[in-house]
């Protein structure tokens, strides 16, 4: 089965202003995951949105901003996170598997190993959907991935994934004038478009997304940066249509004549 990597952030999972989990977003993504799935697709999750459902379970009025208060959303927030996913997973014969990720974890080469080898074992179960998340209750800030959009790379490198896709709130890179970018070729021609400003719930922004891009492109891994709010979003990317935006892999001058990859399809 060809793995895919789907990051999922706050701000596609939560309701307005992140102070809880939004279930029927939940409920569709699943419908989505288990139809890829079905396609021989084996899908990762790399989700955010745990300080979200935290921020309810403790009864807060908004997201707190000190890091103790964050780490305490996160650790209260998360079983209500895979809760909804394993609710929502259920109805479709999927199952889920909880990997909580740090810094730490992705820089030991052992603790690298660890997590790849649970990694494939939980993937040939073929009924399991992984769900990874930062381990938010016991990072420090200057460790932080950027609301996971660099684990999900991260991750994507250690799947050994052939798409990654970047599910947030707005529809891909936009450029000055607000436009969509449909395809980015040189991250160096659209580093100007990034904006400083992001959504209330977001930790990383476009920013760290490119950051992400970069570092799977480096690991021959192609990346959309897709409307997590639009349905069948994944499913177009992967057959090629112009939804989101899409970072293919740079041209090549190899003997067989590969320009960039082709659309995925049905595995």
């Amino acid at each position: 089965m060809k793995r895919l990597v789907i990051k999922l952030g706050t701000g596609v999972l939560s309701r307005a202003g992140g102070r809880s989990l939004d279930a029927s977003q939940f409920r569709r993504i699943a419908s989505e995951v288990a139809d890829l799935q079905s396609q021989g697709f084996a899908c990762v999750l790399v989700s955010s949105a745990a300080i979200a459902a935290g921020v309810r379970v403790l009864g807060l009025d908004k997201r707190p901003d000190d890091l103790p208060g964050k780490q305490a959303c996160a650790a209260a927030g998360q079983p209500e996170l895979m809760r909804l996913y394993a609710a929502s997973l259920r109805g479709h014969h999927l199952n889920v598997a909880q990997l909580l990720l740090t810094h730490g974890d992705i820089d030991s080469r052992l603790r690298r190993e660890n997590a790849r080898v649970t990694l494939d074992r939980l993937l040939e179960a073929k009924t399991v959907i992984p769900i990874i998340n930062e381990n938010d209750s016991v990072a420090v800030e200057e460790l932080r991935f950027g609301d996971n959009d660099r684990l999900s790379a991260e991750v994507a490198i250690l799947a050994g994934a052939v798409r990654l896709l970047i599910l947030t709130s707005v529809d891909g890179l936009q450029n000055s004038d607000g436009d969509r970018v449909p395809i980015v070729r040189n991250l160096k021609e659209v580093a100007g478009f990034v904006r400083a400003d992001k959504g209330i719930e977001s930790v990383g922004g476009m920013k760290t997304k490119l950051d992400a891009v970069r570092l799977a492109l480096a690991a021959r891994i192609p990346v959309h940066i897709l409307d997590g709010r639009k349905p069948r979003q994944m499913a177009s990317a992967l057959v090629g249509e112009d939804v989101g935006t899409h970072f293919p892999l740079p041209r090549t001058t190899s003997l067989k004549g590969m320009k960039s990859e082709p659309p995925l399809g049905r595995a």
